[in-house]
């Protein structure tokens, strides 16, 4: 399983975006252990400009995140929100004019693109042999 990008095109409740959805545990875990070793490049990827402006930060709501921070994890790491989450996902709502209209393919490539560089951040800690 890789991060990716996902479209979904349905009236009322469109949207452009992705990243990675319920990760088995191992997975999980190696991405958590990315986002503790390396949160100075996690920030600066969801600080850039473009991908705020698409889609301000990741989805943390009760359905992707935990309550607490997971075993192995100090309860005041600086990164303890993002750590927490189950899924990595950003998404930017399409309206039904956007569905439609001529620049539908110019929107999705620009959400697509503001979220490159966490897809290759979270594919990195898939991939990675030392951790997990």
């Amino acid at each position: 399983m890789y991060a990716g990008y996902y479209f979904h095109c349905q009236p009322g409740e469109a949207f452009a975006g992705g990243g990675l959805w319920i990760p088995m545990p191992p997975d999980l875990k190696k991405v958590r252990q990315e986002i503790d070793y390396c949160f100075d490049e996690f920030r600066k990827i969801l600080a850039a400009k473009k991908f705020i402006a698409c889609y301000g930060d990741l989805i943390k709501d009760k359905e992707t995140s935990l309550v607490n921070v997971p075993q192995g994890f100090e309860k005041d790491n600086p990164a303890a929100g993002y750590i927490k989450l189950k899924s990595f996902i950003a998404m930017k709502k399409l309206d039904d004019l956007t569905l439609t209209s001529k620049y539908l393919i110019e929107e999705t490539q620009e959400a697509f693109e503001a979220l490159y560089p966490l897809l290759n951040f979270l594919n990195r800690a898939l991939d990675s042999s030392n951790a997990g």
